[in-house]
């Protein structure tokens, strides 16, 4: 897939982006984790997450925030990288104009500055939010979340205590015409070591059945590719 550098709030932000052959094909934005904790678009979970999205026919871009590898700018405890995450998106509806829907999803850190993004964009129609460190971060300003969506947590989480997730779960199932979704998955930690096939097997069926297909579309080889 082709790499990328769009500009940001503090500079150039690089990317990996895979465009849809339909003009009209929704757009998907994946965030990685905390960038002070190795957190790289190049991520496991977000590399899978974003060819998740792709086959299924979506025009994909994930980025690394400021400070990582090659984006230019420092870390900044958030309030930089939700800028930056909008950049992102606003980058992907200039290369897709026509686009009829948009999506984000997040991994930890990542899910938190995804479901901030989400309270800001209306046109974000779904979101899939790993690992939602709701113990570290605070998620209050989902009040009310304005999209259904997927959650999924390991039930050996020690980072983002599963405890704590079904609390804010909770909350935002008590709202009228919003769907909120929870997938656990049996034996996971916070990195989801071991069962990363499982974390997409589940994310697949909820796409799926939000999108009415059956099945994935075929890509070309995933060259020079690689996830850590």
């Amino acid at each position: 897939m082709p790499e990328v550098i769009f500009t940001g709030p503090a500079g150039r932000l690089e990317g990996r982006f895979h465009p849809s052959k339909q003009k009209s094909a929704p757009i998907a934005i994946v965030l990685h984790p905390h960038p002070q904790f190795g957190g790289t678009m190049n991520n496991q979970i977000v590399y899978n997450l974003y060819y998740a999205f792709a086959e299924r026919g979506f025009s994909v871009l994930r980025f690394n925030f400021r400070g990582v590898n090659r984006s230019q700018g420092a870390f900044d405890h958030g309030h930089g990288e939700l800028s930056d995450a909008a950049a992102a998106l606003d980058w992907a509806q200039t290369i897709s104009p026509e686009a009829r829907s948009c999506w984000i999803a997040g991994v930890s850190f990542g899910a938190w500055i995804g479901m901030q993004l989400l309270m800001r964009r209306p046109e974000i129609e779904g979101f899939i939010s790993v690992a939602p460190p709701a113990n570290r971060f605070d998620f209050t300003f989902l009040a009310p979340c304005p999209s259904s969506g997927l959650f999924v947590h390991g039930d050996q989480d020690r980072v983002a205590p599963l405890k704590e997730v079904m609390g804010l779960i909770e909350k935002l199932k008590t709202q009228r015409g919003i769907v909120i979704e929870h997938a656990v998955i049996q034996g996971a930690n916070h990195f989801f070591e071991n069962c990363i096939d499982e974390l997409i097997r589940e994310v697949g069926i909820y796409l799926d059945k939000r999108l009415g297909t059956t099945g994935v579309r075929a890509l070309p080889a995933r060259r020079g590719e690689r996830s850590i």
